[in-house]
């Protein structure tokens, strides 16, 4: 009789597997749940800093959104040259960027040897590991005189800094086009070259279509990364605020006007409520790309 009571017990005993897999989805509950009251707190704080220029000093949403003039002297404060620059920056760096990181991605995945594939891909990641002010000390070490020579003027100006976000942005729209590729199944590819289709063929009718959904997800995820970026595009862009008139006039971007005037504006003043403002409209649109992504790669499993 104890034997069997004995034998019951530990057949309804909870093993000590079990008990991993329970700690462990314990701890990783409790750090989705840190992560996300870190995401809601900082949106809030933000949220709250920069809605003090328009409850507390009065600054009319529209006017901050749509203004023409960011004068900090003049107590202006319009975010529209500032937006614009940050979209034109951006746009121009992705169509830079994007031919070049898809044709390498085909060479990786389509043509080349593994082998060789493989080294390339560890060159692209120690690229994506640089940190940004190496790539804006290059930008002026190089591109700025490059684009002073061919363009004429101080070369510091909206050109210069797409083309450093550009090189930035690279060896991340190539692993992105990579997954997006190698997405593919395999069997499709036999399929359509024993049916006597070439490589281009396959390409065309096989590859592109079914990958270019997770390729236009690409595209958002770097232009939502390259529209953040600060450091490179500060030391590049000339920060001039205003709209940009030539092919290579200076400007500046939201990330930019952040960076420089908020170390030196007094916490409390218009001008500090006014960036942090800013910070809020570049939070909240670079949710708007991310939003737009997850869309896209749900609509896309959906469908699979």
């Amino acid at each position: 009789m104890k034997q069997m009571d004995s034998s019951k017990e530990n057949l309804f005993k909870q093993s000590s597997a079990a008990k991993r897999d329970k700690f462990g989805k314990f701890v990783t509950a409790i750090c989705a749940v840190i992560i996300i009251a870190c995401v809601l707190i900082i949106f809030l704080f933000v949220a709250f800093k920069g809605s003090r220029l328009f409850f507390r000093d009065h600054v009319e949403f529209s006017r901050f959104l749509f203004g023409i003039k960011w004068q900090v002297a003049k107590d202006d404060y319009g975010a529209l040259p500032l937006l614009t620059g940050s979209i034109l920056v951006s746009l121009v760096s992705l169509l830079l960027a994007a031919p070049l990181a898809l044709g390498v991605a085909i060479m990786l995945s389509e043509i080349i040897s593994s082998t060789l594939a493989k080294w390339l891909k560890m060159i692209l990641e120690i690229l994506v590991g640089i940190p940004a002010v190496v790539y804006g000390l290059l930008g002026m070490l190089l591109v700025v005189p490059m684009l002073q020579i061919m363009i004429g003027g101080t070369g510091y100006g909206w050109l210069a800094a797409a083309m450093v976000l550009a090189i930035m942005i690279l060896p991340f729209l190539v692993a992105l086009n990579l997954d997006a590729l190698a997405d593919v199944p395999d069997r499709l590819r036999w399929a359509a070259a024993a049916l006597g289709a070439d490589r281009f063929q396959i390409w065309q009718t096989i590859i592109f279509p079914l990958a270019w959904p997770r390729l236009g997800t690409a595209l958002i995820l770097a232009f939502a990364q390259s529209f953040g970026e600060a450091v490179a595009v500060q030391m590049v862009i000339g920060n001039a605020t205003l709209f940009p008139t030539g092919i290579n006039s200076p400007a500046a971007t939201l990330t930019s006007v952040i960076t420089i005037g908020l170390g030196d504006a007094v916490d409390g003043s218009r001008e500090s409520n006014a960036l942090w403002a800013l910070a809020g409209l570049l939070l909240g649109i670079s949710l708007l790309f991310d939003l737009i992504a997850h869309y896209l790669i749900g609509r896309r499993k959906n469908e699979v």
